[in-house]
């Protein structure tokens, strides 16, 4: 990598614990389901806070779907009592607008522990069904002093108040919307999913001390199918990654690289397209970061 940042210095021998804030589907890999055994398979202490509770994901028809947010204060004041200590926040998916609270109350009270925010908010210039402009207004909170935000296209069209540009952006068109999300005052900023068209995917990473005139490119070969579930995993890997003591480039790299040689295990599953990224005979590649 040609400008990177490190974030967290690793000890090999200990074991990081981060708050991974996000739903729980009980069918469809996403979310909590994909953030424990990813980020545990990268060496690390996965604290789970439910946002809410799902019977499968919203791309199947029937889905029920349960608010925790009246059981999360409760459930951290316990944290509390217990002197519980975390290294990273990982926050996700949110049940309500309320949650943000939560989220900025464990800032409050973990005022060290790295700020990773996947801003999960829509794809495909559509918000998903559980969300409303609430929910995502009081998103964009989150953004102000995150270590990492790592929105897709959707997810910063949102956050910065714009119309969805859809996923063929040039140089210059990245740039300002990078500019835009540093704006919001995220000390870094992992753009996901440009998309020219020429078989490749794009991300971006750049950083408020040099701006996006500072932006890293990682390219990664296009898949020619979709699979639900892959943004959460991407996600968990880059938080994996950067807390196995990697730098912000190279764990956005990791993570790309992951999720793409598990869309390959994934594609031989029944239902794949619907069910999600099937990463469990992948997680050795993040094993072996803190080998």
């Amino acid at each position: 990598m040609t400008s990177d940042v490190t974030l967290y210095d690793r000890d090999p021998k200990y074991i990081p614990r981060v708050a991974a804030v996000h739903d729980m589907c009980g069918y469809g890999k996403c979310s909590l389901t994909a953030a424990i055994p990813i980020l545990s398979a990268a060496g690390c202490d996965v604290c789970p806070v439910p946002t809410a509770l799902f019977s499968a994901h919203t791309m199947y028809k029937d889905y029920t779907f349960n608010d925790t947010t009246d059981m999360l204060g409760a459930y951290l004041d316990a944290w509390r009592k217990e002197e519980v200590e975390l290294d990273g926040i990982y926050s996700g998916f949110l049940g309500s607008a309320e949650q943000v609270d939560i989220i900025r109350r464990l800032y409050s009270e973990y005022p060290d522990a790295l700020r990773l925010v996947d801003p999960v908010m829509g794809d495909a210039g559509k918000m998903y069904p559980t969300y409303t402009q609430e929910l995502c207004d009081a998103m964009g909170r989150l953004a102000d002093g995150a270590d990492v935000l790592m929105p897709n296209l959707t997810e910063a069209s949102i956050l910065v108040g714009r119309d969805y540009p859809g996923q063929n952006l040039d140089d210059d068109q990245v740039a300002e919307w990078l500019d835009l999300l540093l704006g919001l005052r995220a000390k870094n900023v992992v753009l996901k999913g440009i998309d020219r068209n020429d078989g490749k995917l794009r991300n971006y990473v750049a950083s408020a001390a040099s701006g996006a005139e500072g932006k890293v490119e990682l390219t990664h070969e296009k898949h020619p199918f979709m699979i639900h579930g892959t943004g959460d995993a991407f996600a968990s890997a880059l938080c994996g990654a950067v807390l196995a003591g990697k730098g912000l480039a190279e764990s956005a790299h990791i993570a790309g690289e992951f999720v793409r040689s598990a869309m390959n295990s994934t594609r031989q599953q029944p239902h794949y397209e619907q069910r999600g990224v099937s990463f469990e005979l992948n997680l050795g590649e993040l094993t072996g970061l803190v080998g």
